[in-house]
């Protein structure tokens, strides 16, 4: 076998038996049986891991957006000949490098521009007659960072129970998100920015073109997405762009609707954004913005404080902020399973920060001001102790939270799908001394993203490199029912369980699942203590 690139040549049948007994590692193939399979762009061929689990790393979705392409929605991806060789994940769209001290440390890949691929895990034994859901990922990264690539993302355990994982690319920060006069006036739509948006529907219209021939049913599309992923799902649920791509949406974590929403600028603000950038890098036009290399850009931006946030209102992608469009009733109406988790994201305040009873009765001075004797009475606490459970209980109806429970609630106002409400309540078991440099493990509790090597069962991605974690037998069987969970909302729109009786939504009675330290249960939302939150908003 000779391997030019990411193609090869068959050159005899020992050079792949040899190949086929050296096992799926990094530069070595180990080759699937029936393989090549033949999708639009040409011959495709990947690897059978060690699970028996066949995977196709790196395959493009998309024309790479580098030069005339920087700055433009996603094109075709090029057809090619011969065989592509789908063995080794490729590149992360361009992102800073992470510490290897980092909590999220999962080893060094490059970064690049020239990264819209997926990574696509199928079941053993799948066929193209098979008709499998399909489960799709949106990565989080608050649209400045993440990638399909990191570990706590693989899709091998949950492709061995049976679904096909695939992992979309997007481009993120300025390269995913800026918007400029120039631009808007040459598109054929009259906006710019959201390019990383666009990413993600291209992504997912190529695999109602493609997935048939891994196996998979692109009638049966669930997409899910954490953080900033999950915020872009609600967005693609008010798109009119993202209709028939998908069949359900789980979102964790994140979210555009109620009090703790976060804002959104309008299309007007983010050009002035770009041709702030532009100044600083003394460039006449895009034409000589696109030649200048993406650290340098990002450093100038950076030493200039010009940061492109996330997607915009632009009117065609996103035609209205999506609280508006649900009101409306025009939102993609499908099953939603939405979660959370009891430390998220931005829960973070003077009362949720509180490990005393006078921390807990000040932070509530700071927040509430006059009304501050209300939310004692809601949330009572007369001892240290009980102050810093109080404190634990609001972060988990707040930041998150009440973003999940808003999201419902507007569903259910003009929708007739199934809703379903969870959240992931279970600290994880540090080993003793253990120093992670963006976190204190003393205090972290179940934060933002802790949740996730759970649902994907990918806890040991932790420990990959050294030993953060001190994984139990429970952690494991926890592991394992939120895995069922995802496998079962994915081939039915229902996500329950034998284990996990989930509650449907109503917003007469918010009833909510928990996976938390001593199993699975069902929790009802004090309407009291949720309206007090809800008439108080993060300032």
């Amino acid at each position: 076998m000779v391997t030019m690139g990411r193609f090869r040549t068959f050159i005899c049948c020992t050079a792949l038996a040899l190949l086929a007994v050296t096992g799926a590692r990094a530069g070595v193939m180990n080759p699937i049986p029936g393989d090549p399979i033949t999708i639009e762009s040409g011959k495709l061929s990947g690897t059978v891991l060690d699970s028996g689990v066949k995977a196709y790393f790196g395959v493009p979705f998309a024309a790479p957006p580098v030069r005339e392409l920087r700055w433009h929605e996603p094109m075709p991806a090029k057809p090619w000949k011969g065989i592509y060789n789908a063995d080794t994940k490729i590149t992360n769209c361009y992102i800073p490098l992470r510490a290897t001290t980092l909590n999220h440390y999962f080893g060094e890949l490059k970064s690049s521009e020239d990264c819209l691929y997926t990574n696509i895990w199928v079941p053993p034994g799948a066929k193209p007659s098979d008709k499998l859901p399909v489960v799709v990922w949106i990565h989080g990264g608050g649209f400045q960072e993440g990638s399909i690539n990191f570990d706590v993302y693989s899709g091998e355990p949950l492709a061995k129970k049976g679904v096909i994982f695939v992992g979309i690319s997007y481009r993120v920060n300025i390269f995913g998100n800026l918007a400029h006069p120039e631009l808007t006036a040459s598109s054929e739509h009259h906006v710019s920015g959201n390019y990383g948006l666009l990413d993600q529907i291209a992504g997912l219209q190529w695999l109602q073109r493609n997935i048939a021939a891994f196996g998979g049913d692109p009638g049966n599309v669930t997409v899910m997405g954490q953080s900033a992923g999950a915020t872009a799902l609600a967005l693609l649920e008010g798109s009119p762009q993202a209709r028939g791509l998908y069949a359900k949406v789980m979102a964790m974590s994140g979210g555009l609707h109620g009090v703790a929403a976060p804002h959104m600028e309008t299309l007007a603000e983010t050009e002035s954004l770009g041709v702030k950038l532009q100044q600083a890098m003394k460039a006449r036009d895009i034409a000589q913005m696109r030649t200048i290399p993406a650290d340098q850009i990002t450093n100038i931006a950076a030493a200039n404080k010009i940061t492109f946030t996330g997607p915009t209102l632009d009117g065609y992608i996103v035609p209205a902020h999506p609280q508006e469009i649900f009101a409306a009733g025009k939102q993609i109406d499908v099953p939603l399973l939405l979660s959370s988790v009891g430390n998220d994201g931005n829960s973070s305040n003077a009362v949720t920060t509180a490990t005393d009873l006078a921390g807990y009765r000040k932070g509530a001075e700071t927040l509430y001001g006059a009304d501050a004797g209300k939310f004692l009475k809601l949330f009572p606490a007369s001892n240290d102790g009980e102050a810093a459970h109080q404190a634990k209980e609001v972060a988990r109806i707040t930041g998150y939270g009440i973003i999940a429970r808003d999201w419902a609630k507007a569903q259910s106002a003009t929708a007739k799908s199934p809703i379903w409400l969870v959240q992931y309540n279970h600290p994880h078991p540090y080993p003793p001394g253990v120093v992670i440099t963006d976190m204190d493990v003393r205090t972290a509790g179940a934060y933002h993203n802790s949740d996730l090597p759970f649902w994907y069962g990918t806890l040991d991605s932790l420990n990959l490199f050294r030993r953060l974690r001190d994984w139990t037998d429970y952690d494991y069987k926890l592991s394992n029912q939120m895995q069922d969970v995802i496998v079962a909302f994915a081939r039915s729109g229902n996500p329950v369980t034998a284990d996990a009786k989930i509650p449907r939504y109503n917003p007469a009675r918010e009833q909510r699942l928990i996976f938390g330290d001593a199993g699975l249960t069902v929790e009802t939302l004090n309407k009291q203590q949720v309206d007090f939150i809800e008439a108080h908003p993060p300032k």
